[in-house]
């Protein structure tokens, strides 16, 4: 697919007048619709604001590329302008931007658009090209531009093939290191997968190029790991060169000096990074799992706190969508069920009720032998996978020696922490006991060793604490429900104030990690109030850039009005911006505004069966109009306590 093939006139505007990147937004998605790519241009917009809100899609040099991959989308395309006088994008470095190409791609489907997208985030990096498209005089020629250019680069449709492999070897030429031909290594990727992923390998390419070095560059985009590295490669290679915002394979790497920085250093920091990589400066990776698992990404140089966060994470990570989906699944039982049929049965007295209730049950029941598999996995990698999964279920099912059957104790969400790490480092010690075996046993290792034995001493230790776990978990569940009304609202105060005290870091997962083991046991209290609290930070500084808007620069206002939606979607981390430039008085007041929606939430009574937040499970709320007062109370006084704390700007710094 060529790239004209996704851009049509229609969704093409050359000299373009944008105030704000709000408006910039609305112009693209405007084209985009206009462009016939479009189920839903709200939702598609909303997808587009989402990116943003991770971190600026403008890459510098006065280009931006906005993107989202989302089920608006009905076909992939492209939509452009060009802005001569510019259009402040947030651009890291500073610039205005003046051509930017909108991208849409569809959340499921073939990726066959994915290779001409890469081959425009290519292309854009070469200054003629984008000079040629911002002084275009019409859109025939900004698209004549675009597909001389794909041709000269890539040759005719017929040859595109030989043209991405003309990319892989652009970089041969040059400083040999290794019967490989490669100097340098790299591996891109991004969040989605879909531009700065391609626009930071091929800038490392012809960087390299440019210095004289031989660099070859593994895309890791949303199509797939293209131009893969081979092992051959990496054994002769001097180091590699990861920019990564998200995990990628890094067993393979064992051994060898690596650079692990953000894509976007692959973008705007290429020559400093080929410069320290081809000196020698890179630390050697040394993976955790000795080479024989996934993914890894773990720092070597990490306290022991760290790594327990880390591991800890892996495993909550990958929980969330069981416990979200399946909560909520549950939640909408009972909204749909009639309660007077059956009072005893609620959940499951008419058939789409029960229907929901039953999916809704069986994903969330696998929420504990997630958790310990993951978190398993982050220590051991692959082999401690089974381990943990199975040590989880032991857990879950409160088995004891003395009722093999399980259901004698409760050893709940603590039961199923333990069996992760236990069973982690049980299969760590087995690697190390196994490591003296011979050569000719190596086999045999992944497939029976480690299966057979990890399983059993995991399920045994698990069996073993499993009536330990049950009395911790039993004594905080009594103590919880034991709670008089005062007790519960500072209980409340507490866990919405940790919601915002970090906005996304370890106080934030820590309350949301408490509240969701605690919905896990039935007490759904607690959620509503680590939700409500969760919701306050974002929703506090909009309000505050709305009402004191001479305390804010003229981008924090415009951002502000984002975090609106931002806020009421349940996304606390679109406060971090605000934060980040003023700590001392963005936190605490953000803070004390979320710590008075939780009390309050506790104070009235509010239960969330879901795990999550925002207008969304609105209905699926117990006292939604309490839950929504608090809300608003605490994003009030959030908003006034920031109103009082901050200065008044001068006419020149807005």
């Amino acid at each position: 697919m060529r790239i004209t093939e996704l851009l049509k006139k229609e969704s093409i505007e050359l000299g373009v007048t944008a105030a704000s990147k709000e408006e910039a937004i609305n112009k693209l998605t405007g084209l985009m619709e206009a462009g016939g790519r479009l189920h839903d241009r709200a939702g598609y917009k909303e997808g587009i604001l989402a990116r943003e809100a991770c971190g600026s899609t403008a890459v510098g040099d006065g280009i931006a590329i906005p993107h989202a991959k989302v089920a608006a989308v009905k076909e992939p395309g492209l939509a452009a302008i060009t802005v001569p006088e510019g259009v402040d994008y947030d651009a890291f470095d500073g610039s205005l931007a003046n051509l930017l190409f909108m991208i849409a791609a569809p959340a499921e489907g073939a990726d066959v658009h994915l290779e001409a997208l890469a081959r425009l985030s290519t292309l854009l990096m070469t200054p003629n090209f984008k000079d040629n498209l911002i002084h275009a005089s019409d859109k025939d020629e900004f698209l004549r531009i675009i597909d001389d250019a794909e041709t000269a680069k890539y040759g005719a449709a017929k040859g595109e093939a030989e043209g991405q492999e003309g990319l892989k070897g652009a970089s041969q030429a040059g400083e040999n290191c290794g019967e490989s031909g490669y100097c340098l290594l790299a591996v891109t990727a991004c969040p989605t997968g879909i531009a700065h992923t391609y626009m930071a390998a091929e800038n490392l390419e012809s960087t390299a190029k440019k210095m004289g070095i031989t660099l070859k560059a593994e895309t890791d985009g949303s199509g797939g790991a293209q131009n893969v590295l081979t092992r051959e490669e990496i054994m002769g290679a001097k180091a590699i060169i990861v920019a990564a915002d998200r995990e990628i394979e890094m067993a393979r790497f064992d051994g060898k000096p690596v650079l692990q920085v953000p894509v976007a250093d692959g973008i705007h920091k290429a020559e400093e990074l080929i410069k320290k990589a081809a000196s020698g400066q890179a630390p050697v990776y040394h993976h955790a799992g000795g080479g024989e698992g996934a993914s890894s990404q773990a720092g070597s140089g990490d306290s022991m706190g760290r790594k327990i966060y880390k591991h800890l994470m892996n495993g909550v990570s990958h929980m969330l969508p069981f416990v979200i989906g399946g909560g909520i699944l549950i939640a909408l039982a009972f909204l749909f069920d009639d309660y007077s049929i059956d009072p005893s049965n609620f959940g499951k007295n008419t058939p789409l009720a029960a229907y929901l209730k039953t999916i809704g049950e069986q994903a969330f029941g696998m929420m504990l032998p997630v958790l310990s598999g993951y978190i398993a996995m982050s220590i051991a990698d692959r082999p401690g996978l089974a381990v943990g999964f199975v040590a989880g279920t032991v857990a879950k099912m409160g088995m004891t020696f003395a009722n093999p059957e399980g259901g004698a104790v409760n050893a709940g969400f603590l039961g199923a922490l333990f069996a992760g790490f236990a069973g982690g480092y049980l299969v760590l010690a087995l690697k190390k006991a196994f490591s003296k075996l011979p050569k000719s046993l190596e086999g045999i290792k992944p497939v029976l060793l480690y299966p057979v034995l990890g399983i059993l001493l995991g399920a045994v230790v698990t069996t073993l604490i499993n009536p330990y776990m049950g009395m911790i978990n039993d004594g905080l569940t009594n103590f919880l429900n034991g709670m008089g009304g005062a007790s519960r609202i500072v209980l409340g105060m507490i866990l919405g104030g940790m919601m915002s005290i970090d906005m996304g870091g370890p106080f934030n997962k820590a309350s949301y990690v408490f509240g969701t083991a605690q919905l896990a046991e039935g007490n759904f209290e607690v959620m509503a109030a680590v939700m409500a609290g969760g919701m306050v930070p974002p929703m506090a500084i909009g309000l505050c850039t709305v009402l004191f808007k001479k305390k804010f620069t003229r981008k924090e206002c415009q951002s502000g009005i984002v975090n609106f939606i931002m806020g009421l979607s349940f996304i606390t981390e679109g406060a971090i911006p605000f934060a980040a430039s003023d700590p001392l008085r963005i936190i605490p007041s953000c803070a004390m505004g979320a710590a008075a929606a939780g009390g309050l939430s506790m104070a009235f009574g509010c239960t969330l069966r879901a795990p999550h937040g925002g207008i969304f499970v609105l209905p699926t709320i117990g006292n939604p109009a309490g839950y929504l007062l608090a809300v608003v109370i605490g994003s009030v006084i959030g908003c006034g306590i920031l109103g009082v704390l901050k200065k008044e700007l001068a006419e020149e710094e807005r």
